[in-house]
């Protein structure tokens, strides 16, 4: 299978589906990853917190130790993502240079206004692609319910999606033990639901069997 993730941010496909990506690149799956933006920042008090090519950097760490094939960055600013033609015909360009199975992307009920963006870009650009799960990415409640109906078994490949994730070293060291440990909790619960120990939710968009 042909795999394409799409993030919003570098470290967005790692908290969202980092362990689902691993056991695809494992069993011999084509993966690759699309990040929009390039994920540098500042905060309210116009401190830098997270440099372009540092974000590129850990993104590529974590890649490796995922076993994605390609990533590849939009270059887009930060926070100015909206749903557009740009944003679209950047996610169509690699639809039509190469045919995907499925895509992986953020929920389009998401509280960050980057992953809704990105979520409905996704869902227009990949209209023709026959699978598309949703996933999310942050700790936040939304005005909607994230509608968990898909899992995936990650036992055997969590502790690479943590590894994925402690490669975003700036942004592990801002958001601490707290990060991992809510994502870890969300696995374990998602995988008692169905019978395992760890397990990725995701919402079906479409799904052609």
């Amino acid at each position: 299978m042909r795999i394409l993730a799409i993030g919003a941010h570098f470290d967005d496909v790692e908290l969202g589906c980092g362990g689902t990506l691993a056991r695809h690149a494992r069993d011999g799956d084509e993966v690759t990853i699309y990040v929009a933006t390039d994920s540098g920042y500042t905060n309210y008090a116009k401190k830098v917190i997270r440099k372009p090519e540092i974000a590129l950097e850990e993104g590529r760490k974590a890649a490796d130790i995922l076993g994605v094939k390609e990533l590849i960055c939009g270059g887009f600013p930060t926070n100015s993502l909206s749903f557009n033609d740009d944003l679209v015909c950047s996610i169509l360009q690699l639809l039509k240079e190469k045919s995907f199975d499925l895509i992986f992307t953020h929920w389009a009920s998401d509280v960050h206004h980057d992953h809704r963006a990105v979520a409905r870009a996704s869902i227009t650009a990949g209209r023709h692609v026959p699978r598309l799960f949703m996933y999310r990415s942050n700790y936040y409640d939304s005005d909607r319910k994230f509608r968990g109906n898909f899992y995936v078994d990650i036992t055997e490949t969590l502790e690479t999606k943590k590894n994925a994730i402690k490669a975003h070293e700036s942004e592990y060291k801002r958001t601490g033990e707290k990060w991992m440990r809510f994502f870890m909790n969300q696995n374990q619960n998602d995988g008692q639901k169905i019978g395992v120990d760890y397990a990725e939710c995701f919402e079906v968009l479409k799904y052609l069997y």
